[in-house]
């Protein structure tokens, strides 16, 4: 045996196997040929028997080594073993009776007897495998009184690839005690010995009905369809009954049966926030970029990085990263050294507000695609430097749109906000000026060929730069307080990587369809959240608990900020796509000539800072907007 290669028998365990398989196979002939014939054979029958036993054996070693049998674990047997035997077993058969019964006729040999071996061999084989994985089973259940009992959320495959992972893992902490169906169809039913006790809405009477050591510590979520509120639900009826949530392992970690630790994760915040995933045009959004020059301002930022990621994936022919923050541009170079070696890249630093230097850089790289996502964002910060915020947001926005246009780029998209919508404050009005400008080039190019300019608006992202996930992280981490600016402090919240998909969709949307000019792509943020609720869960999610452990305080609300943040304008009903997740808004729009003479206005009194001589230009453009009391300059 030792003399084999080791691809066929890898290990020594392997290699008794093959030697159990072998004496199996050799003793099946001879239990075969007595079932046929009776155990007391007659010399005429007999003869067959080790000339037989001898050409089936041998051609079984070929055949189970050939067939590569023995990398399996005997401890985690199951159907797919099964029907590897069945196929090997089914040829070593076909095989013994073309030798014995037709070109080498073995004298005495019925021609039944290798029909009866399939069977026994089938037992003999199967029989062994099953029953040392009953046993180890029966061996970890002995001590499953010591593991933690969870009850699981969600009856399908998941389900069940849990419960066997558990079953086989030696060191599984965990033991299923029921299952919670979506639907009523599948109560009653049994998965591996676990019941499906009810459903989503009796999970507080299951666990009143499950008592001592059965009552489930924890609820386990096992699909990752969950919408996010229902993963709000669950966690406050959790939170109820004394139980913390969490989910199973990821499915592909489970699959490959070999896992000996069974490890739960715990439920992020995106669980909470998150929906269920939209159907993406991946066949248009490569149409849009595959094989493109790309570039991308604010590359370094939250948006911007995850843009690069994104649109690395898809392969264009170039990436331009623009960047003004020197360290920011080094981090996502880096990271694109690192993931996507293969894409040709080039480092920029630039600021958008510098002309000269934003034309050079397009004159030199020739983008065919533009993606601007520079921005100050931060609305307090803007809020106390709106000077800056007019330069950087508007005049940079300018700048780069006038280059795609000098330079004959194919698409240019612009990242906007819902800060844009009824603004209050002086970042949601600068970008609802360069919506405005944007918009304006647009409807201007009308049926002619030229720069294409698609924008896209939406809310707060998490783990976004300024964003309040991560202050509240921050703030757990410390010992609290978590502050709050007002009780009724309501966001729209999506994951950065949901936000860039969808504008990507949105981007191609925008690049092959006319009908669209000139309006703004809105991605539909789902259900708005209050901020103090997303406080609270997060300390849940800690395992702590609101004014016990940890502490909210409400601090007041900041300059420039609304209580309840809008998507669209009063004037602009949403009309949808043909994108699910992806909205259409129709704003008022301007000349361009109009709003190009306003903004020189607006650029010399932000230069010089003079305030009021700012807020004329910002009121001819955006009436809507009225500063607080305490605006600087007021």
């Amino acid at each position: 045996m030792t003399l084999l290669p080791k691809s066929l028998l890898p290990n020594p365990r392997a290699a008794i196997a093959f030697s159990h398989d072998v004496i199996m196979v050799a003793l099946s002939f001879g239990v075969s040929l007595g079932l046929r014939l009776g155990f007391s054979l007659d010399p005429f029958h007999s003869q067959a028997l080790l000339p037989g036993a001898a050409l089936f054996t041998l051609i079984a070693m070929v055949v189970f080594l050939g067939m590569r049998l023995y990398r399996g674990i005997w401890r985690y047997a199951s159907m797919n073993d099964l029907v590897a035997l069945a196929k090997a077993v089914t040829i070593l058969v076909l095989v013994f009776a073309l030798f014995a019964l037709i070109l080498w006729r073995i004298e005495g040999l019925p021609r039944s007897v290798p029909f009866i071996n399939w069977f026994v061999l089938m037992a003999m084989l199967g029989g062994p495998r099953f029953a040392y994985r009953l046993y180890r089973d029966r061996i970890r259940d002995t001590s499953k009184t010591s593991k933690v009992p969870v009850l699981l959320v969600g009856a399908g495959d998941e389900a069940e690839l849990f419960i066997r992972a558990t079953l086989r893992s030696q060191t599984a902490t965990y033991r299923p005690i029921g299952i919670v169906a979506e639907n009523r169809s599948r109560v009653g039913r049994v998965l591996h010995g676990v019941g499906v006790l009810g459903t989503l809405d009796e999970i507080e009477a299951i666990v009143a009905n499950l008592k001592g050591k059965d009552r489930p510590q924890r609820l386990v979520l096992t699909k990752d369809a969950f919408k996010g509120a229902e993963v709000r639900d669950l966690l406050q009826t959790a939170e109820r009954l004394g139980m913390s949530l969490a989910r199973m392992p990821r499915v592909h970690d489970l699959e490959s049966g070999a896992v000996d630790e069974v490890r739960i994760r715990p439920i992020a915040i995106e669980d909470l926030l998150g929906r269920p995933q939209q159907p993406l045009d991946r066949a248009a959004m490569e149409a849009l970029i595959k094989g493109k020059r790309v570039l991308i301002t604010g590359a370094g930022g939250s948006i911007g990085a995850e843009l690069v990621r994104q649109v690395a994936s898809i392969g264009p022919a170039e990436l331009v990263l623009v960047e003004n923050s020197e360290f920011a541009l080094y981090q996502i170079d880096r990271e694109m050294i690192e993931h996507a070696p293969n894409v040709t890249r080039h480092a920029v630093i630039a600021n958008v507000r510098d002309r000269s230097r934003i034309d050079q850089v397009f004159a030199h790289y020739k983008p065919e695609l533009v993606f601007h996502a520079a921005a100050l964002k931060h609305v307090p910060l803007v809020e106390a430097n709106p000077f800056e915020g007019i330069l950087t947001n508007v005049l940079g926005t300018r700048n780069i749109a006038d280059a795609c246009e000098a330079a004959g780029v194919n698409v240019m998209v612009m990242i906007s906000t819902d800060k844009a919508v009824n603004p209050t404050n002086i970042m949601g009005t600068t970008k609802r000026l360069a919506e405005t400008y944007v918009q304006a080039l647009d409807l201007r190019r009308g049926d002619k060929d030229g720069t294409r300019f698609v924008t896209v608006r939406f809310g707060n992202v998490l783990g976004s730069t300024g964003s309040v996930v991560p202050l509240f992280q921050r703030q757990l981490n410390a010992g609290g307080p978590l502050t709050v600016t007002h009780p009724d402090m309501t966001r729209y919240f999506m994951t950065i990587r949901e936000a860039v998909e969808l504008v990507l969709q949105a981007s191609s949307l925008g690049a092959s369809h006319h009908e669209h000019d000139g309006k703004i792509f809105v991605l539909d943020m789902g259900e708005p959240i209050k901020i103090v609720e997303l406080a609270r869960q997060m300390i849940h999610l800690a395992d702590l608990k609101p004014g016990v452990n940890i502490d909210i305080q409400f601090t007041g609300i900041r300059p420039g900020e609304k209580l309840f943040e809008e998507i669209f304008h009063g004037s602009e009903p949403p009309m949808p796509t043909q994108s699910p997740g992806i909205l259409l808004a129709s704003p008022r729009t301007q000349d361009v000539a109009k709003v190009a003479g306003i903004f020189d206005h607006l650029f010399d009194a932000a230069e010089r800072e003079d305030f009021d001589q700012m807020m004329l230009g910002i009121q001819a453009l955006v009436p809507e907007y009225a500063p607080p009391e305490n605006e600087v300059g007021a």
